[in-house]
């Protein structure tokens, strides 16, 4: 079973395309977008499991430099 999850990136000033881009070299993330709003910068990954994705964006995704703040939304089917 794949879980799949939108990270809602909030970063410093400046650095939403730099973080962007790093993202999207990491395993596991689909793409890794620059958006407008409350959030820079929006996520698509993929993870065998919950505890694996919670792995990848707390040891891989948190550690890109320039992040302050994320949010894991899984994606659920209805």
């Amino acid at each position: 079973m794949v879980v799949s999850a939108y990270i809602l990136v909030q970063t410093e000033l400046g650095v939403a395309a730099d973080v962007a881009k790093a993202a999207s070299q990491l395993p596991g993330v689909s793409t890794a977008d620059d958006v407008t709003g409350p959030y820079d910068v929006i996520i698509k990954a993929q993870a065998g499991n919950v505890d694996e994705l919670g792995r990848m964006v707390v040891s891989r995704i948190q550690a890109i430099p320039g992040i302050t703040r994320t949010l894991t939304c899984p994606i659920v089917n209805l």
